[in-house]
Order: C-alpha cells, then structure tokens, then sequence
C-alpha cells in the first residue's frame, strides 16, 4: 500500500472511540505503513490523554473544524473514515447538503440491534461501512438488504473498536484456593447494566458472596438504595472511578458483567480488559456477548438469575476450571483483539477502498433535514413516541426502555441540548421527561 493520508471525523476523542484511534495511529507509525493519519474531531476534547497520544505518535488533530473546512479536508484527503454512533455533531455535518466527492468508509461504534438503528440506506451508501461486532450483522434488516442486494455484502464487514492492551500489566497471579472475588467495572446505570441485576445478585447461595462496582458512584447510589430496599445492600461495594484499572482487575477473579438485553455496545472494552487480566466473566446470552465470551472455554454465558447463581456455585467448587477459563481468557482476548489487528483490518479496507473513484453524498436522503429528523431516523420501534402531527400532546407516555432517558448518548435530551431551536425535540423532550423508565 503506497501513502495514504486518512482523515477519521469523530464526535470526540473520548471513551473507546479515543483509544481505538490513537492505538491504531501509533500502530501504524510503529510499522511505517504510508498511512497519513488527520482526526477532525468535531468538540472539543474534555480531557487530553488521546489526542496527547496521537499527536505523540505522529497524527494530526483539528479541533472543531468548520463545516467549510471539515469538507475540504474531506475532499483532498484519499480516504474519509466516519466514526458513527448517532452523535448530534456527526448528524448535522452528514446532513449538512451534499458533500464533497471522496472515499468513504463509515465505522459504526454501535451495534445497531436497538436504538439507534442503523439505516440501510445508510449501509447501502459509502464506499464501506464498518461494524464494531459481527452481531450487527443479525439485524433482520440488513440480513434483508443482503437479500435483496447480494453485491452489498462485500462493501459490509466487521473490524472490532480494540485498541490492544499494551496498557494494562500481565495477567497477576491467582490461587485457587481463596474465596471467589468477583468485580465489575463500567457505567452504573441501567441503560447499560441488566434493570433486573439485583434479582440476579439475590438469587446468589454462595455465603458472604460480595460483588465489587467500580465507577461513577453518583449513579451508583441509586443501585445501592434499591440494593438496600430488597435486603441485599451488604451483597454490593460501590468504589467510585479508578485510574489504575490494571490495579483493581488484579483483585478479581470474576467479572460479573450482565447488561441490559437492549444495550447497543460492541466491543465492550471493559469485559475484553477484564478477561485480558485473566478474570473469568460471567455474561448474558447477548447478541453482542456471544462474539466476545465463548462459553465453556472463555468465559460463561447464563440466562436466568438461577444460571447465574449456578455458574458462580461451578466456578466456586471448581477451582481448576476457572483457573483454565482465566488462562484461556488472558491469551485469546490479547491476541484476537490486539491493536495490530484493528489495525491490519482497517489498512485493508484502506488499500482496497484506494483504489474505487471518489463520490459525493448528500445523507438528508438517509436521515431527513432537520435535526429531529436526523435523531428520529435511528428510533426504530420507539419511533412513535416522537409524531410530526401532536408534537406539543402533553399527554405522558407510557415507560420506555432506559436508553431513552440518557442525557447524552445520542438521546432526544442530548439532541434537544445540541439544537434547542427545534421545536419537535423540545415537545419530545418535554413529554418524554414525564415518565421514568421501565
């Protein structure tokens, strides 16, 4: 592959998106592939410790770029990679009018199998569009466009977001002996973790069982009231953030992560970090789960809280076996999800994308003209809950799953936040924040 200059359009520099990025950026200045690497990234960044990285390692990045600059750079750059996950700030620069003529892969940072959708139309467009997870794949609608158009499924593949592990010290050392030690690490709230996951940690036999929850302890203290409502507060640890993730997996043998059936991850770095550090994750039968865990041999994938209880009692009473999940956990993940891997995988898309001419978009096709439009375009089943004729109905809705009540996320709040002029978002807004979440 000769050189290259890429531009990646993101939302930020922030969370997974972030490391991905700059691991892939200091992969490739590491083997000097010709690959000229620019991040626009479209707000400014909270904290400075990926865009630190890449510009370490010899990457470019532009900081709140103008919609005439971000399509300049656009139309000279020979690739245009779009990091999508439904952001506000990304929908307002696609549906901008019609873009420039260039190459473009779309890499999707959210599965798709629930809100936010992902739109065939939108699938069907760029020179490629990059899943996160092969799972996205199993959506009946784009196993239906595949259907009908077969030639589609070359320009369709799946490179998983992992930016490696080189962060993170080797597996520590467990004994098989001590008391089960299990953790979790991540977001507390129910957008992201199981709304039942205390009827799973109450149907827990082990005695003195105690699950540790490291993160944000303001959302976590509503999970600790409920906790203490139900007679199980002494089964949770809340520990707040920690910087040094290496540190506390070092501490855990298992890692408890059940999430929400609706959740629309992919990657899911978290567990990968776990099982990178050797801890055993116990997970639910997700779609997303199933490409990441291999039951029996990884990791154990339950249904019920009684599978739940019944894997912690087998990982309890079988020593040896977790410690050979622990084993095959920590050697599969750092290599299956190296960042050499991402980053072959991208450059080959690079190459073969290189060599197709250049077009221009115009995506208000896909996701309509205004920024109402644009959020409402990815609500699939939920779709209703927003109408064009009683935007103003003050009528309280019925509860809706929790992804719809985040703040951010790519939510109507977070699109009402980002366009507060839009007269639909703000009804939305508006009725939706009458009633609480399922």
């Amino acid at each position: 592959m000769g050189n290259l200059d890429v531009l990646h359009i993101t939302a930020h520099l922030g969370g997974g998106v972030g490391k991905v990025l700059s691991r892939v950026i200091e992969e490739s200045t590491r083997t000097q592939d010709g690959v000229r690497h620019t991040i626009a990234t479209l707000e400014a960044p909270e904290k400075q410790q990926f865009l630190k990285h890449v510009q370490a390692h010899g990457g470019t990045v532009l900081v709140t770029p103008s919609v005439a600059t971000l399509n300049q750079l656009a139309a000279d750059a020979d690739i245009v990679q779009l990091e999508w996950w439904h952001h506000p700030a990304i929908a307002a620069w696609l549906c901008s009018g019609t873009l420039p003529a260039m190459r473009l892969i779309v890499w999707a940072h959210v599965s798709g199998l629930h809100p936010p959708l992902i739109p065939p139309d939108f699938v069907r467009t760029p020179h490629r569009f990059l899943f996160t997870s092969p799972c996205s794949l199993e959506h009946p609608a784009l196993q239906d466009l595949v259907l009908a158009e077969p030639a589609i499924r070359s320009r369709m593949d799946a490179v998983f977001s992992s930016g490696g592990f080189d962060d993170l010290p080797p597996p520590s050392q467990r004994f098989s002996g001590k008391p089960l030690r299990a953790g979790y690490v991540g977001t507390l709230n129910f957008s992201k973790l199981h709304p039942q996951l205390l009827t799973y940690l109450a149907a827990v036999t082990l005695p003195d069982f105690r699950l540790t929850m490291v993160g944000d302890p303001t959302t976590g203290e509503d999970l600790q009231t409920q906790a203490a409502s139900l007679g199980i507060a002494h089964r949770l640890d809340l520990r707040g953030y920690s910087n040094n993730v290496g540190r506390v997996l070092s501490d855990f043998d298992v890692f408890i992560y059940l999430l929400n059936p609706l959740h629309y991850g992919t990657t899911e770095n978290a567990l990968l970090e776990a099982m990178a550090m050797g801890v055993v994750p116990i997970v639910l039968d997700n779609h997303a789960e199933r490409h990441l865990v291999h039951h029996g041999e990884t990791g154990l994938l339950v249904k019920t809280p009684e599978n739940f209880a019944s894997a912690l009692n087998w990982l309890n009473d079988h020593p040896e076996e977790r410690m050979r999940l622990s084993a095959n956990a920590a050697a599969e993940i750092r290599n299956r999800f190296s960042c050499s891997h991402t980053h072959r995988a991208l450059n080959q898309h690079y190459a073969e994308v290189s060599q197709e001419e250049k077009c221009s978009f115009d995506f208000r096709t896909v996701f309509g003209h205004h920024p109402a439009d644009w959020f409402r375009a990815c609500q699939g089943e939920e779709a209703w809950r927003f109408p064009d004729d009683r935007p103003d109905n003050t009528a309280p809705l019925s509860p809706g799953p929790h992804h719809l009540y985040e703040k951010t996320k790519g939510s109507v709040f977070h699109y009402h936040r980002a366009y507060p002029f839009d007269p639909r978002l703000a009804a939305w807004a508006k009725n939706l924040s009458k009633e609480p979440p399922l």
